[in-house]
């Protein structure tokens, strides 16, 4: 079997890819370069320089499996590698001491201006009292995003004599008393926080979730660091910020664009920044070709994948027949997770109708992945994703039925989270064998998932619908299909919108503003 290794790899994972595979190291390829060579290919390992597309993959006849040195797997179309069979790793615990030593390193260079007097005196200035600087004993770290990194991070603010308050929604009061962080919201953090760091990965509900509204809340001389993903941190409020004197300093690793060659944030003194090195130590780079090195021989010789992100283990006679189920359970689960406010406890999975006659614990998983996806992004994985939910101290159950009125067959996933609950009830129907969903709580819908949709809770009246398709409209936002819950006249009731392309925050709230609508969610498949 042959190997190729497009990016720059440590010699100890490229070594071990040579003990059973033949293998060619080829930088610098460009996608046409690719298409033409992968043809030849069982497993492509790749870093972040090489952007794997649908085409690539298309024209990759013997490729089995594509893994990732490292976290993020942005670079790669997954959807198309899962459906043409191609498996998809990454290896997201190989740089995370890197990554939280490396946070914790920018601190403490940010509170005594070591890169900027590191300047000054290579300059052979001797500027003592310009560059003063404050301690961090005592102060409050907020830690945005209480993962493994984040996790680390408050470890070792906390032997440096920091307080720690934290904000995790898939962190349980019990987790955080655990670490010694005190679990609050975002707006608190805000407000109380001396230094501000964020540890989640880039996805809808975490892009600028620190941005204007929140830089308000903050004490005058907050301290920023952002060593995870740029995008997480709104850039031109943060830009604003530091003008107006609101933020003290900040340490950047990571940029919306990179390298941000055109971005003002470069032009602040109080501004420390690295070229994103946060996985940038000789142990982690080992660490990753090593994880991606044994991924690949274990999937080429038949065993066991540990972090395939896109197929579960499954038997290859059985996946036809399940792979609706897996698709429409995953779906199931990010759709019910962002109608959540988080720090559920409990997911209970139940089956109903002929789908018992199949191999029901993947679909489970599939559902996990979904939920834990919105929080935690690509890391979460087929394998992972039980035991993720178990750290988390989430309770997972699995119920079944013989009988179902709804459906030939149905999954219905509830999540649970103190008094809040909310259910949802899926089936697959037609030869191409498409997922609906055809109940939310109590009210029956049946809706054929989109990328892009709009959940409303509103009163079942005149002049609530209307006005909403209206507003969206004047913004260029087309409906393309729309369900709602029916119910008597007056009361309580959901509508789910279909829409082509992204809901902005600005319309969002202008949308909760009409009389009548009681709450409106945007979610994204």
């Amino acid at each position: 079997m042959k190997v190729l290794v497009s990016d720059s790899l440590a010699e100890e994972g490229i070594n071990k890819l040579k003990d059973n595979f033949t293998v060619d190291v080829i930088t610098g390829l460009s996608e046409e370069d690719l298409i033409d060579k992968i043809r030849d290919y069982d497993a492509l390992v790749i870093r972040s320089g090489t952007k794997v597309t649908e085409k690539i993959i298309n024209a990759a006849d013997n490729l089995k499996i594509i893994g990732r040195a490292g976290v993020g797997v942005d670079n790669i179309d997954v959807d198309a590698a899962t459906n043409k069979g191609i498996i998809v790793v990454n290896t997201p615990e190989g740089n995370m001491i890197s990554a939280a030593e490396h946070t914790i390193s920018m601190m403490m260079s940010m509170c005594r201006n070591i890169p900027q007097a590191h300047a000054s005196l290579k300059s052979r200035k001797w500027e003592r009292k310009k560059f003063m600087g404050v301690e961090v004993n005592g102060k409050y770290l907020g830690v945005i995003g209480l993962g493994r990194i984040g996790s680390y991070v408050a470890q070792r603010a906390q032997a440096l004599h920091m307080k720690v308050l934290g904000y995790d929604p898939y962190v349980s009061h019990e987790q955080a008393d655990e670490m010694g962080v005190e679990l609050t919201s975002v707006e608190e953090i805000s407000k109380r926080a001396d230094f501000i760091t964020v540890h989640t990965p880039l996805t809808k509900a975490t892009k600028n979730i620190i941005d204007a509204d929140k830089f308000a809340l903050m004490k005058d001389g907050v301290r920023i660091l952002n060593c995870a993903r740029g995008g997480i941190i709104d850039e031109n409020a943060l830009v604003d910020a530091l003008r107006s004197g609101k933020v003290a300093g900040a340490a950047l690793d990571v940029f919306v664009e990179e390298p941000p060659f055109d971005s003002p944030l470069l032009d602040f003194d109080n501004v420390i920044t690295t070229p994103h090195l946060g996985a940038s130590t000789e142990e982690a780079q080992v660490n990753v070709a090593e994880a991606v090195a044994d991924e690949v021989v274990s999937a080429l010789t038949g065993g066991p994948v540990n972090n395939a992100i896109n197929i579960p283990t499954v038997k290859p006679e059985l996946m036809p027949a399940l792979t609706p189920y897996l698709k429409l359970a995953e779906t199931m689960g990010k759709f019910a997770g962002q109608l959540m406010s988080g720090n559920y406890k409990r997911v209970e999975v139940e089956y109903s109708g002929d789908i018992l006659e199949k191999d029901i614990k993947p679909v489970t998983v599939a559902a996990l992945k979904g939920i834990l996806e919105n929080a935690l992004g690509s890391g979460v994985n087929f394998v992972n994703a039980t035991s993720l939910a178990k750290s988390r101290k989430i309770k997972v159950i699995e119920g079944k039925s013989e009988t179902t009125n709804k459906a030939p067959s149905t999954i219905t996933l509830e999540l649970t989270s103190g008094s809040e609950t909310k259910s949802i009830t899926g089936t697959v129907s037609g030869d191409g064998r498409i997922g609906r969903i055809i109940q939310i709580d109590n009210y029956h819908v049946d809706i054929t998932p989109t990328e892009y949709m709009l959940v409303v809770d509103h009163l079942n009246r005149p002049k609530v619908i209307g006005p909403c398709a209206i507003m969206l409209g004047k913004n260029n936002i087309n409906i393309s299909g729309m369900q709602v819950g029916q119910v008597g006249l007056g009361e309580k009731t959901i509508m789910v919108l279909n829409v082509d392309s992204e809901v902005p925050k600005s319309l969002l709230d202008e949308i909760k503003s009409i009389e009548g609508i009681l709450d409106a969610k945007p979610v994204t498949i």
